[in-house]
């Protein structure tokens, strides 16, 4: 006979037979105690002549392990457990099972009363449940940085105090902390609203994107300037992009997120920040002041180069500055007003763009893609789903197309420079692009805060992963190239300016 213990939490009977010498029953249940082994039991053991090689055998669970008490010959058994009869057999066998089983069902009752929580969820608690269950759902890595996020969770639930709304936070970002993911933060509802007016169209600040620096050596710690606003007041000081913040009013930045240092960049108009700037090898103070500027994403220009009469070539250029939710009609309304103007070609240019809205992103480049894969969508298991496109929002997808990026272009403006680059539908020049190949989304909790979650890494038509990579560009771009309108435009017709590109050598492959 056996019986078995396991960790199951439901008892488990098979029986597959009436009881006798070959008996083999499982008893599977969770216990927290073991029981002890009853002593002096005398048994008798009828043989049966037609097994008589079986390794009949019991087993008791004994100190948190099993003892097994096996036969050694017919008749006696290790531990001096003699079998005296087949009746007293079955009866004292009856008797030790049933007294084992009771054991084991109260002992799997205890475990599972004790298990459950012992108190009231309070409100705060059910905050602290609302962002686990969110970040339970969503997050890439199921495996939460290699921990049990179900055993956070209750140990969480016991250990942290949660008693007001100030340390419930501080307990989720706490939970936060340990998956190590520097992009899935907590944001209280004033910062989650400051998120939310950025994709929206309108920001109040000195006109900033930052991001982590990439890790080389002699970087300084802090953070660097992804882009400065054209027009903006960190644009307007001189700011520029590979600089690094290494203060924001008397706070070093070393220990500080991208987050938390975008919501100090930010705040009341009129109202002055102090920048501590990093430029090569000098480092400057700043005072700026915040303005609130409605962001028009888009900027374009009609270049018409030198040639004979009707036939002069027609270049239309698009500068795309941030993915909000005007982008996609911003350049939609523009593809079609250039190609109005009879235009040979476009030009993209993504430089300092450090992304922002996905779904933006994705609907510019149906513009210019007639089918493809526009981009692959990952976890830990591999591509979780592909947007792809039929060309039924193509406009523009016959004239020849030059994409410029750098490293400020970021985000939603590479997966937009991956599509066009790896659909042969473009040239990208410029230098590789900043790297971000992860994707987040945004949740809103009850109380009015949110949760920044990465939910998704991506890969280029191509499959490249791009994070800390970003996108290789085809050619480069003359360092003196201009990043405005007005002087692009100079560059392409002046064939003695230190910019000159050949709009020839432009588009061709």
């Amino acid at each position: 006979m056996e019986v078995l213990a396991s960790s199951s939490l439901s008892p488990i009977f098979t029986k597959p037979n009436t009881i006798n010498p070959n008996l083999s029953i499982q008893v599977k249940l969770f216990v927290s105690q073991p029981p002890k082994i009853p002593k002096g039991i005398n048994f008798r053991y009828a043989r049966n002549p037609r097994r008589s090689n079986a390794n009949t055998r019991l087993v008791f669970v004994c100190n948190r392990c099993l003892c097994l008490l096996e036969r050694n010959d017919h008749r006696k058994f290790s531990g001096k457990v003699m079998m005296k009869s087949s009746v007293n057999f079955r009866k004292h066998l009856s008797v030790a099972l049933v007294r084992l089983v009771s054991v084991l069902l109260v002992s799997s009752i205890s475990v599972v009363t004790t298990d459950s929580p012992s108190w009231g969820l309070s409100e705060e608690n059910l905050l602290f449940l609302e962002a686990w269950r969110t970040i339970d759902r969503a997050y890439i890595d199921k495996t939460f940085n290699g921990q049990s996020w179900f055993r956070y969770r209750e140990s969480a639930l016991r250990n942290e105090p949660m008693n007001n709304r100030e340390e419930t936070y501080m307990a989720i970002k706490k939970m936060i902390a340990t998956l190590d993911d520097p992009f899935t933060r907590f944001l209280e509802p004033g910062k989650f609203q400051s998120l939310r007016s950025g994709t929206q169209g309108a920001v109040t600040g000195v006109g900033l994107s930052i991001g982590y620096p990439a890790a080389s050596d002699g970087s300084p710690a802090g953070l660097v300037v992804i882009s400065a606003a054209p027009g903006g007041p960190a644009n307007r000081a001189g700011v520029s992009p590979g600089d690094f913040i290494l203060g924001i009013d008397n706070t070093t930045t070393e220990t500080l997120t991208i987050y938390d240092a975008a919501q100090m960049l930010q705040g009341p108009e009129g109202s002055t920040v102090e920048l501590a700037i990093r430029s090569g090898p000098e480092t400057r103070v700043l005072a700026l002041t915040r303005e609130r500027v409605s962001v028009n994403p888009v900027k374009s220009r009609l270049c018409e180069l030198p040639g004979s009469g009707s036939n002069s070539p027609k270049i239309g250029y698009i500068k795309l500055t941030t993915f909000n939710q005007n982008a996609s009609g911003a350049v939609k309304e523009a593809i079609e007003t250039l190609r109005g103007n009879n235009v040979n070609a476009f030009v993209l240019d993504l430089r300092d763009n450090s992304g922002g809205s996905f779904p933006e992103g994705i609907e510019i480049a149906k513009f210019w893609l007639d089918k493809g894969v526009i981009v692959y969508i990952c976890d830990s298991r591999g591509v979780r789903d592909i947007y792809d496109t039929d060309g039924s929002n193509a406009i523009a997808t016959s004239e020849p197309l030059a994409v410029l990026v750098n490293k400020g272009t970021a985000s939603a403006s590479e997966i937009l420079a991956g599509a066009l680059k790896d659909n042969k539908r473009a040239l990208v020049y410029g230098e590789p692009t900043y790297g971000k190949g992860k994707i987040q989304s945004v949740f809103q909790l009850s109380d009015g805060s949110g949760l920044a979650v990465t939910v998704a890494r991506y890969e280029t038509p191509a499959h490249t992963d791009i994070d800390k990579v970003g996108v290789t560009p085809d050619h480069p771009l003359p360092k003196s190239f201009p990043k405005d309108e007005e002087a692009f435009c100079g560059c392409l017709k002046d064939p003695t300016a230190a910019c000159y590109l050949n709009q020839g050598l432009l588009f061709s492959r």
